[in-house]
């Protein structure tokens, strides 16, 4: 039975702990049942908790058992309902006695609900909530104002060069599949229709229906065939590493899916090139020992193992630019960011509670005698709204619930994403970067840009934004570019509009919840030319300490402004009395 309490632990998040349903549950050291178990329960759930939380409250079992809280018994009445083994629990526990001595009441608001959403079979009505918990919502218009519709996401599947080719798979994993002209072709078939859509951005992409499953195939178990959302694959295919390049860094590396692409192609471009540098390699980062972990293992079955070097626990930031890895003409950046443009983010999942309340006009009328029944019929209640509780509070949810909050955590965020690519800036044979994230928001994204490109390592060594023009044709084929959002940014006047156009053309974006099939996602390229000299490390950190102290007054109020000039006019004049005394003894001493 610990199983409900376990499950009910982890929705309610009494800690209020962060990271995604999935780490928090498989990293528990205490759990008495099996994290797989235990996230099948909770995720199972929440997509039916919408159904579950009016069977609950039309059956007004929360008014009888006073042992069941209204998230155990949505728990417990989903398995017994729904699950092939029913409750998890001994026959005689009590909480188990409590929902089944009600199994045909739940039984029959459970039909009547199936019933009254139009599924004349469970079966109907299962693959009904299954689809509308794939992808996100959008919204579309109706008589009743704006509601919203699920949106399928189609299970994009990128085949591995290091192991096999694209024709290989066709002719063998998909022999029996029929290719479809268009991506809604697909999304809009069943899991186990046999079509595929091959994608016209990213080479060696193909797209499958969304409950497409095969990860049980051979080709899937042998690395042949990664799954990988087509948002994912931008970075890799934007760098497009040459053998002139030199070594490659992936500076946020796991679970490995960009790094395994960036050796493919780096591997793909070693075959057709006659002056290939065949010691050329791919040096990844994680800092994380776990997911090092998890990373190796993925690069390990990719095959990617003999072109690409783990740096498993080991920092991006403490690398030194000037005496390691001078050989290194690229990196791929891919750090830390909200998520917020995750596709069916587990932590970003909601489960409807029922309320208690709603079921006392319901057990009030069963308590009546049945002839008071037949003379008076009580009116049918409206379906009861919606109220969701949140499994985890994500970005999204703080955005509703405290903006002040979400701003703090974008900020932090941004300035870690800043860092990381300033640090990759710093690379003296350096001559491209990637920079993505899996985000939506400004801050994180076209932001980061604008202020890596006006920092000082930029402006010394000459980075600037990769054109569209330059980029590789799948690249600069796609048409959802860079956007500006007014009032966001600092000294936004300061910036041509010329200028920022040109920027925001050469950032590439992915929405969810679109006909293209991606999740939410940003990428942007910076290169530089190969004569412009490489400034001191050290010359580039004083700079950069200079351009803080600056900036550390621009957010004060007028009256704080006045002050600060005050101070700043001593400070120069204090300095400039430092260098006056310092002429003075030179020249005394000559």
């Amino acid at each position: 039975m610990s199983l409900y309490f376990e499950a009910a632990s982890v929705l309610t998040n009494a800690e209020n702990v962060g990271g995604s349903l999935k780490s928090r549950i498989y990293d528990k050291k205490d759990l008495k049942s099996t994290p797989a178990q235990l996230f099948a329960l909770v995720t199972e759930a929440s997509k039916w908790s919408g159904v579950l939380k009016e069977v609950v409250e039309r059956s007004g079992i929360l008014k009888e058992e006073r042992k069941l809280t209204p998230i155990l018994a949505l728990l417990l009445t989903h398995d017994l309902l729904l699950s092939k083994r029913g409750v998890a629990a001994p026959a005689t526990h009590a909480l188990k006695l409590a929902i089944t001595r009600h199994k045909a009441r739940l039984n029959a608001e459970f039909t009547k609900a199936r019933l009254r959403q139009g599924f004349g079979t469970l079966q109907a009505f299962r693959e009904h909530i299954n689809s509308s918990s794939n992808g996100t919502e959008e919204a579309i218009g109706g008589r009743n104002g704006v509601q919203t519709r699920p949106v399928r996401h189609p299970r994009w599947i990128r085949i591995n060069t290091l192991r096999t080719t694209l024709k290989v798979q066709l002719d063998t994993t998909f022999s029996e599949y029929l290719q479809a002209n268009s991506l809604a072709d697909v999304v809009s078939e069943s899991g186990s229709a046999k079509i595929f859509y091959l994608d016209p951005h990213i080479p060696n992409l193909i797209a499958l229906p969304p409950k497409a499953d095969l990860s049980k195939s051979a080709a899937y178990t042998s690395g042949q065939l990664i799954f990988q959302d087509k948002a994912s694959c931008f970075p890799a295919c934007l760098i497009d590493p040459q053998p002139e390049d030199g070594d490659v860094i992936d500076a946020c590396a796991a679970p490995g899916n960009k790094t395994t692409h960036l050796a493919a192609i780096l591997c793909e471009r070693r075959n057709h090139s006659a002056e290939a540098d065949q010691k050329q390699c791919v040096f990844a980062y994680e800092r994380d020992k776990r997911r090092a972990g998890t990373l190796e293992k993925m690069v390990k079955l990719a095959g990617a193992d003999r072109v690409v070097k783990i740096n498993g626990g080991r920092d991006f930031l403490t690398a030194n630019p000037e005496t390691e890895m001078l050989r290194v003409g690229a990196l791929l950046l891919d750090p830390s960011c909200s998520g917020s443009g995750i596709v069916g983010r587990d932590d970003n999942v909601k489960i409807f509670l029922p309320d208690p309340k709603a079921t006392d006009n319901t057990t009030a009328s069963r308590s009546k005698s049945k002839k008071r029944k037949r003379q008076q019929t009580a009116p049918a209640a409206p379906p009861p709204e919606l109220v969701p509780v949140e499994i985890e509070e994500s970005p999204e949810d703080g955005a509703s619930k405290d903006a002040a909050a979400l701003k703090d955590r974008l900020e932090a965020l941004s300035s870690f994403q800043l860092r990381i690519l300033t640090h990759a800036m710093r690379f003296s044979a350096a001559r491209k970067i990637t920079y993505s994230t899996c985000s939506i928001h400004f801050e994180e994204n076209e932001w980061v840009v604008f202020r890596a490109l006006a920092s000082p390592v930029a402006k010394e060594r000459g980075w600037r934004i990769w054109k569209r023009s330059d980029q590789v044709e799948g690249m600069k084929k796609w048409e959802r570019r860079g956007v500006w959002e007014e009032g966001k940014a600092e000294d936004e006047q300061s910036l041509r509009e010329e200028e920022r156009q040109e920027v925001l053309e050469g950032c590439i974006r992915c929405e969810k919840g679109t006909d293209e099939g991606t999740m939410g996602f940003f990428v942007a390229g910076f290169v530089r030319d190969s004569d412009v000299p490489a400034p001191t490390v050290k010359a580039i950190e004083s700079a950069e300490n200079d351009d803080v102290e600056e900036e550390e007054w621009s957010g004060f109020s007028e009256d704080e402004n006045q002050e600060a000039e005050k101070k700043t006019k001593v400070n120069h004049g204090v300095a400039a009395s430092v260098k006056i005394s310092k002429k003075a003894k030179k020249k005394r001493n000559t």
